[in-house]
């Protein structure tokens, strides 16, 4: 190859790369994978105004790109992010329920408690109340049963990355061009 064009070509690849990591991460922002919005979390303690996909943040910072001399890879390393993504089944095993009941304790032993011992009535109990309601549903799964996670997509191809790449390359092969045509001009 020419070396000019293994220049453009490069420069392509970069573009490509910092827009589409930008979008990818925007698409925590926006709750959705450009228009196509994210379904809602059905957990009544994770649905407190916090964004979906986005407990610890680690997903989100997970998204990398590797380039090769003609191509461009988006990935992340973390094992349930292909669930995230596509979308699936998860089995409830008997260690998931020793967890969610783990999970039920933990809520429960925090309610915050007056000096004879009853329960306060205040909004932290109420709300771990509904937690432990949650862990103990969890927890009362039958070994064998099934979790539904709804498609989230935060990579991938669609319409507006195929658009994103194209005006990319349109932009910069037009620069190459007129710049190679004012080279032959003069």
């Amino acid at each position: 190859m020419n070396e000019n064009v293994k220049k453009v070509v490069a420069r392509i690849l970069k573009d490509i790369q910092v827009e589409m990591s930008d979008e990818f991460d925007k698409n925590f922002e926006r709750q959705a994978f450009f228009s196509e919005k994210w379904q809602r979390r059905k957990s009544p303690i994770r649905n407190e105004g916090r964004a979906i996909l986005t407990d610890t943040g680690a997903l989100r910072k997970s998204i990398g790109s590797r380039t090769t001399e003609n191509s461009i890879t988006f990935f992340t390393s973390l094992p349930y992010a292909a669930i995230h993504n596509d979308g699936g089944e998860i089995v409830v095993t008997k260690r998931m329920k020793r967890f969610f009941w783990h999970k039920y304790y933990e809520a429960t032993g925090a309610f915050g408690r007056r000096k004879d011992g009853k329960l306060r009535k205040d909004k932290r109990n109420v709300r771990l109340d509904t937690e432990a309601d949650f862990w103990m549903f969890m927890a009362l799964k039958k070994a064998g049963s099934t979790i539904r996670i709804p498609r989230r997509r935060f990579l991938g191809t669609s319409p507006e990355v195929e658009k994103a790449v194209r005006e990319i390359v349109e932009e910069n092969l037009t620069e190459y061009f007129t710049i190679e045509y004012n080279i032959i001009r003069k």
